[in-house]
């Protein structure tokens, strides 16, 4: 595909390989709070969504609670619970990530990390992995930094303003949650890629009726002219 301009990428799961941390340390502050969810339902519901409201979706989903104050101390409890648990586990990037970056830069292509995290999580995913924005990728989007998260569209557009993209058709979405293909078909992105390192299996990801399902990030160049 010609004309491409812009990747952008979700982060744990899509070019971050966290071991599912993020969605391991959400169902025992849900559990914490008295619920007995698996981390397969943790998934389903919450995987690609900021994150608050991940945990209002699990518990609508699976506990019939739709308590916005008892969410909110879940929350809090989550985010305490999950920088701890990032301080002391390994984290590495996908296989390849560093290498389609790489290439992607040497076709002037951006490449644009987004997230369900807040700013201050992602940023110090990034700085634990050594990557630089401006140097390893070109650009970092958040939850925080938009009105609404997925699967609205408002990162990607974030993401197009900063860089002055002005057409969607010259963009590409990868990432590893049904949420993530939303994303970008809501946005009208040119492709919407799912791959299978992350938290969603084929069968999920298909559902979404993505462009396509990859298994590795070094095969997005093959549809990349």
């Amino acid at each position: 595909m010609e004309n491409i301009k812009m990747v952008v990428f979700d982060m744990a799961g899509t070019t971050v390989n966290e071991d599912n941390i993020v969605y391991k340390t959400l169902q025992q502050a849900i559990n914490n709070a008295g619920f007995n969810v698996t981390l397969d339902q943790v998934l389903a519901q919450g995987a690609g969504k900021e994150k608050l409201q991940a945990i209002k979706s699990v518990l609508a989903e699976y506990a019939d609670n739709h308590d916005k104050q008892l969410a909110d101390s879940i929350y809090q409890d989550f985010a305490v619970q999950l920088k701890k648990a990032y301080e002391v586990n390994p984290i590495f990037p996908q296989p390849n990530a560093i290498e389609l970056f790489t290439e992607l830069k040497r076709r002037n292509i951006l490449t644009v990390l987004n997230t369900g995290y807040n700013r201050q999580t992602a940023q110090f995913i990034i700085d634990k992995l050594g990557w630089k924005e401006g140097v390893d990728f070109d650009g970092l989007v958040t939850a925080s930094d938009v009105p609404q998260n997925r699967p609205n569209p408002d990162m990607i557009f974030f993401a197009m303003k900063r860089f002055g993209i002005t057409e969607p058709a010259s963009v590409i979405k990868v990432g590893d949650s049904i949420i993530d293909i939303e994303e970008g078909k809501n946005a009208g992105c040119a492709l919407n890629i799912g791959i299978t390192t992350g938290a969603h299996t084929v069968e999920q990801l298909e559902s979404a009726h993505p462009d396509r399902v990859i298994n590795n990030l070094i095969e997005l160049l093959a549809f990349i002219g």
